[in-house]
């Protein structure tokens, strides 16, 4: 890509920029386990010819007067063997690299990692499909012979700021949404030494959870979301029952506006307990269930997005020095941190190209948080959820995974270690 070009970052993205953090680096991870060894040499070819392919990735971020800009850059990944923790650091005065994304290998797994301000959870998966289907017509050439990779968009929708191009559809008297002022539960438990976060990976039959969720009358992540905020409310202190439970899930916008952007278009919307209303699994589920089917309205989804691009709009808000936002901007977000205990994100379910099917194993995906974050995906017939953890006690995720047994599910826990 040209230094030449250069679009501004998007609102979500000014928010990743001024709240990153050594252990919250905004640093999402997706990788793909393949049914045989990584070639390196490969797999550099195949992410040069993916970046060709998806030349918005190609970018570095530059710090304007009034705003961040992301600008063209001619530089090149370098494909290198894991190492280190998962979700590092790819943007800030400790990263020296100059790409915002990172690609490694380690035995048979393809990781790639990038920063949020860059994309969401569907563009950078889009982009791990295209280095699988470029890795794969390296690999196996006459099997792969005529393979589409990617969703074939052009490089002015894939770069589209589809909160701009949509503000103001359908959605009059837009107001920021008014939530309870309240600080929510966290988990009261010492944080991980030197910044560290837990990655775990919870993996289940997807028919067996989907049958649990069907017998509720709920949707997955309805079902999975109240076994959530049970396993939190089972070890609450009994002073801390005054404060609720608030759950926050990223929604993805492309659902509701016909954009093809890989850049991040997603809001967010809260599920509030009060631990007073907390009774049984099925009475959490089904108010989860209504709570986000209220969210989920057209006319709120739009509301909500053009409340917050408004903001942006107002001339004095754009004539303020960056050195003046960024503390604000950081400020807001530490506020809206304390009002969730945890963070659920359902990427749905991933599928590949048929012929793809035989050399593709298994993906999971990680995304780095101060808190508590989770995943939710399945390929396979195979339903994951993938956990930033930054705590060290983990009793949380323990009565979780007791509760999804005691009601008849398969589970199996996979973790990093970490320093005690």
């Amino acid at each position: 890509m040209s230094e030449s070009t250069w679009y501004k970052t998007d609102n979500v993205a000014k928010v990743f920029l001024a709240s990153l953090n050594r252990r919250d680096t905004r640093t999402m991870r997706v990788s793909c386990t393949l049914t045989e060894q990584v070639k390196p040499d490969l797999l550099q070819q195949a992410v040069e010819s993916a970046l060709d392919l998806r030349p918005q990735f190609g970018v570095r971020i530059r710090r304007g007067f009034f705003w961040h800009y992301i600008e063209g850059t001619d530089a090149q990944p370098k494909v290198t063997e894991e190492h280190g923790r998962p979700c590092p650091l790819l943007y800030g005065r400790e990263y020296g690299g100059t790409l915002h994304f990172a690609v490694t290998y380690f035995g048979r797994r393809i990781n790639l990692e990038m920063f949020h301000a860059l994309s969401d959870g569907t563009g950078v998966m889009e982009f791990l499909y295209v280095i699988i289907g470029e890795y794969m017509k390296l690999a196996h050439p006459e099997e792969m012979k005529n393979l589409s990779t990617g969703s074939g968009a052009s490089y002015g929708d894939m770069t589209q700021n589809g909160f701009s191009q949509y503000y103001g559809q359908n959605s009059e008297g837009a107001q920021i949404p008014v939530t309870e002022n309240k600080k929510a539960y966290h988990n009261p438990g010492r944080k991980l030494p030197y910044d560290q976060l837990q990655f775990l990976e919870i993996s289940m039959d997807s028919s067996e959870i989907i049958s649990r969720s069907k017998a509720m009358g709920v949707g997955l992540t309805s079902y999975l979301g109240a076994l959530l905020v049970l396993a939190m409310y089972k070890d609450m202190p009994a002073l801390m029952k005054k404060m609720p439970i608030t759950v926050s899930l990223p929604v993805n916008l492309r659902q509701f506006f016909p954009s093809e952007t890989s850049r991040n278009f997603f809001n967010s919307m809260n599920v509030t307990f009060d631990p007073k209303s907390i009774t049984t699994p099925e009475e959490v589920a089904r108010s989860f269930d209504e709570q986000m089917r209220e969210n989920l309205k057209p006319e709120n989804i739009a509301r909500q997005m053009d409340a917050y691009e408004k903001i942006e709009r107002y001339f004095f808000i754009r004539m303020v020095p960056l050195v003046i936002k960024q503390p604000v901007v950081r400020y807001f977000s530490r506020m809206e941190n304390k009002r969730i205990s945890f963070v659920m994100s359902n990427l749905g379910k991933f599928t590949v190209d048929e012929r793809l099917k035989p050399y593709v194993e298994s993906f999971s995906a990680f995304c780095a948080h101060s808190e508590i974050f989770m995943t939710i995906y399945s390929y396979n017939g195979v339903l994951k959820l993938g956990v930033s953890y930054a705590y060290g006690d983990t009793r949380f995720l323990k009565n979780f995974a007791r509760s999804l047994s005691e009601d008849g599910v398969k589970v199996t826990v996979n973790s990093t270690e970490v320093i005690r």
